[in-house]
C-alpha cells in the first residue's frame, strides 16, 4: 500500500476514567489535515504493537487510502494501555469504549462520524457499544461475533459446559500477562508490567461461577434487546467458525438495518480466511462505510438480508483449503422460500419421511465419544476443524436416509424434537447432522447440545426425574449445505461429546421414543440459484514478517489400554517472527491435554501450559500460564499459576486455587 496518502501515529494516548490512558495506533489520510474524515475504530486486548499488526496493516492503510482514519485501540491493561484488565466485555471496558468513541469524534482530523468493526472480541464489543448508542457511532461491522453470550460463545451451550471455557481462560492468563513494549512505554514499562501481573484475574473463576444464564451473561448479550441497536450493522461469519448463528439472528431480529453473511471460513477476516473462496472484505467494508459514514449511496440498504455460501461434498479429515459450493442470497430473512421438511428416526436406524412404529431406542455413549469435534472456533483449516465423524458415530445412536436420488439443500437451523427419558437426574444430549459420502466418510454439517436440566430454562434449571419421559426441542447451529445424490443424511445422537463438552457427574443412558414424537426438521431451499461475490483484489494481503523459527501444530489421540484412559493432546507453536520496523520478536507455544476414562465421567481432567516469548536485542521476557481443571460429583477444582521472567530472573509468580460447586452441570 502506497503510504504517501496517509501518515501513521504509532502510539497515541486516549484519556479515560480514573486518570488512565489507552493507547492507539492511528492511520490518518493526508487529506484529514485540511478536510476532516470519518474514522473506523477497532478495540481489542490483543496488542496492536505485535499480535494483530499484520492484519491491521492489511486493512487500515486501504481504509486510509479511501479517506478513512483507522484507529486501533488496546483495552485497559493490555498492550501499552495502562489500568487493569478485569474481564471480557466488562462494564469498565464498555465505559472506556464510549470515551474512546467520543475522543475520536472530537479530534480535528475527524468529521464526527465513527464506524466500529472487529472480529471475535472486537465484533462482540462493536455490537455491545452500538447498543449503548453513543451519538458519534454511525455503523458497525461485526465478524465472528455473538448476540447471546451464554449460548453462543466459548463458555456454555444450552447449559452444557464447553471445554473452550477452560482453554480460553488459559490463553487469556498468558495474553494479559504480557508487558508493554519498553520502546513505547519508556522507563516505567517494568513498573506497569508488575502492576499488570499483580492485578490480572483468573478468568475461569468468573466464568465457571456462573453456570446458568444469569445477569452476568445477559450483560452484553444483544438478544436481550435487539431494539437497543439503532444503527446499521453488517454481521459476518463462516461455516468453519463457531460463531455462525449471529449473522442471521441479527438479520431476523434487528429493527435497524442489518445484513448477514456466512461464508465457508474459519475464525478469520474474510479477505485472508480459509477455506477459499475468500471475499473482498475491504471493498465490502468500504461500500458499507461510504453509505453510512459519508452519505454516498452505495445501495447497502438494498443488499439481500442474507448472503450465504452453500457448501457441498466436504471431505472430512483433510486440510480444507478450498470448499466446493456456491454463493446464494435471500432477500428476506427468514425466507418465505425455505420450507421445513421433517424426517423421522425409525426402526433399524432408518431416517425416513414418514413416522415409523412406536418403539424405544437407547444410547449410553462412552465418555470419550466426541474426539472428532475439533475446536469451537477453529483458526486453521486443519485438525482444528471437525474431522471424520465415523468414530463418534459408533458411540452414538444413528439414523440414516437411503442414498439420495436428488440433492437436498438446506439453509438455516435444523431442529430435532425428542421425546426421551434418562436414568439419572442430570444428563446431556448432543445431536449432529452429518453428510455420509459414498466412501462412507461422515462430515459434520451442524450440531447442537442440551443439558437436559436446562430443557425449560437456562436461568432456572430443573432436574430430570429418572425414567420419566419429557419432550425437548434441540436447535442445531446455522448451516448452509447441499447433500448430493448418492449421499445419505445422518442424525447422530449421543450422551457425551468429549472433549468439546465436560461430562455430567454420572454415566447416563437415554431412552428415545421413536415414531411421531421424535422428528428432525430441515430448512430446505429449492436451490439452483447463484450470486457473485467478489474475491479480494490481493489474494494474499497479509504482510510477511521475517520467520526465525518455523511453526508446528500437532493433535493426537492416545488410547491407553492398560489404564483405560483416552487422552487428547494439543501442541501449537507459532514459530518466532520479527516485527519489521521495531524488531520485536514473538513466539507462543501451547500444550494442552484432556483425559478421561470411557467409563468414568469423574475421571475428566484437563491441563494447559501457555508460554509467550518476547525479545529484542538486549531484552527478553517470557510468561508462562499453567492451568488445571478436574471435578467430582459436587465440585469443580481449578488451579492456575502465572510466572513472569525477565531474562533468567523470575520477576513475578501468582497462584490461584479455587473450588466451585457444580450447579446443574
Amino acid at each position: 500500500m502506497n503510504n504517501s496518502c496517509y501518515r501513521e501515529i504509532e502510539n497515541a494516548l486516549i484519556p479515560v476514567a480514573g486518570g488512565h490512558n489507552l493507547t492507539a495506533r492511528i492511520w490518518l489520510p493526508v487529506i484529514a489535515a485540511s478536510s476532516p474524515v470519518p474514522a473506523i475504530l477497532e478495540y481489542l486486548p490483543y496488542r496492536k504493537r505485535d499480535a494483530t499488526a499484520p492484519r491491521d496493516e492489511s486493512t487500515y492503510p486501504a481504509f486510509a487510502a479511501a479517506g478513512y482514519a483507522g484507529v486501533r485501540v488496546d483495552i485497559s491493561g493490555t498492550g501499552e494501555s495502562d489500568g487493569e484488565f478485569d474481564d471480557e466485555y466488562s462494564p469498565r471496558e464498555l465505559a472506556d469504549g464510549l470515551r474512546v468513541i467520543q475522543w475520536i469524534a472530537d479530534q480535528p482530523w475527524c468529521c464526527g462520524s465513527v464506524g466500529m468493526m472487529g472480529i471475535s472480541w472486537g465484533g462482540f464489543n462493536s455490537l455491545q457499544l452500538a447498543a449503548l448508542r453513543p451519538p458519534a457511532l454511525k455503523a458497525v461491522i461485526a465478524i465472528g461475533t455473538t448476540v447471546d453470550r451464554y449460548n453462543d460463545d466459548i463458555h456454555y451451550k444450552n447449559g452444557c459446559h464447553l471445554s473452550s471455557n477452560f482453554t480460553w481462560s488459559s490463553t487469556m492468563l498468558c495474553f494479559a500477562s504480557r508487558p508493554p513494549d519498553p520502546l513505547l512505554a519508556g522507563d516505567g514499562w517494568r513498573t506497569l508490567w508488575q502492576q499488570r501481573l499483580d492485578s490480572q484475574p483468573f478468568p475461569l473463576e468468573h466464568w465457571l461461577s456462573h453456570q446458568r444464564r444469569d445477569q452476568y451473561w445477559k450483560h452484553g448479550s444483544i438478544c436481550e434487546d435487539y431494539n437497543a441497536i439503532q444503527i446499521p450493522s453488517l454481521v459476518i461469519s463462516g461455516w468453519c467458525d463457531g460463531y455462525i448463528n449471529a449473522p442471521p439472528a441479527m438479520a431476523e431480529k434487528s429493527t435497524a438495518i442489518s445484513k448477514a453473511i456466512n461464508g465457508p471460513w474459519t475464525h478469520k477476516y474474510p479477505h485472508f480466511a480459509l477455506p477459499h473462496p475468500r471475499m473482498d472484505f475491504i471493498g465490502e467494508a468500504l461500500s458499507w462505510w461510504d453509505q453510512w459514514l459519508k452519505g454516498i449511496d452505495s445501495n447497502r440498504e438494498k443488499l439481500p438480508a442474507y448472503r450465504a455460501f452453500i457448501s457441498e461434498d466436504v471431505k472430512p479429515g483433510t486440510v480444507r483449503l478450498e470448499e466446493a459450493g456456491r454463493w446464494v442470497a435471500e432477500q428476506k430473512w427468514p425466507s418465505p422460500d425455505i420450507q421445513q421438511h421433517c424426517l423421522y428416526p425409525g426402526p433399524a436406524g432408518h431416517l425416513q419421511t414418514q413416522p415409523g412404529i412406536d418403539q424405544t431406542a437407547s444410547i449410553c455413549s462412552p465418555q470419550d465419544c466426541g474426539t472428532g469435534a475439533g475446536e469451537f472456533f477453529p483458526n486453521k483449516p486443519d485438525a482444528e476443524l471437525s474431522g471424520d465423524q465415523r468414530h463418534d458415530d459408533f458411540g452414538s445412536l444413528t439414523f440414516d436416509t437411503d442414498p439420495l436420488n436428488a440433492p437436498v439443500e438446506i439453509l438455516g437451523r435444523p431442529e430435532l424434537k425428542l421425546q426421551l427419558s434418562i436414568d439419572r437426574p442430570l444428563g446431556n444430549i448432543v445431536v449432529r447432522l452429518n453428510d455420509i459420502r459414498p466412501d462412507g466418510s461422515s462430515h459434520r454439517v451442524s450440531w447442537g447440545a442440551l443439558n437436559l436440566s436446562h430443557r425449560l430454562s437456562n436461568e432456572k434449571p430443573e432436574l430430570m426425574q429418572p425414567g420419566v419421559s419429557a419432550t425437548v426441542q434441540l436447535v442445531l447451529n446455522e448451516c448452509g449445505y447441499r447433500f448430493l445424490p448418492g449421499h445419505r443424511i445422518r442424525v447422530a445422537i449421543s450422551t457425551a461429546y468429549w472433549p468439546m463438552i465436560s461430562p455430567p457427574p454420572e454415566v447416563v443412558t437415554a431412552s428415545i421414543a421413536l415414531g411421531r414424537n421424535t422428528c428432525l426438521s430441515l430448512p430446505v431451499r429449492h436451490g439452483g440459484d447463484q450470486i457473485g461475490v467478489s474475491p479480494p483484489h490481493n489474494p494474499d494481503p497479509l504482510p510477511q514478517y521475517p520467520c526465525l523459527s518455523e511453526p508446528s501444530h500437532h493433535r493426537t489421540i492416545e488410547r491407553d489400554l492398560q489404564e483405560n484412559v483416552t487422552r487428547y493432546h494439543i501442541f501449537d507453536d507459532t514459530g518466532e517472527h520479527e516485527t519489521p520496523g521495531h524488531g520485536m520478536r514473538i513466539r507462543h507455544t501451547h500444550k494442552e491435554c484432556f483425559s478421561i476414562s470411557p467409563a468414568d465421567p469423574l475421571s475428566y481432567q484437563v491441563s494447559s501450559t501457555y508460554t509467550c516469548y518476547m525479545s529484542r536485542h538486549g531484552w527478553n521476557i517470557h510468561t508462562v500460564s499453567e492451568s488445571t481443571l478436574s471435578c467430582d460429583k459436587e465440585n469443580y477444582y481449578l488451579n492456575a499459576v502465572v510466572t513472569a521472567w525477565e531474562g533468567t530472573k523470575q520477576l513475578n509468580q501468582r497462584h490461584w486455587s479455587r473450588t466451585i460447586p457444580r450447579d446443574f452441570t
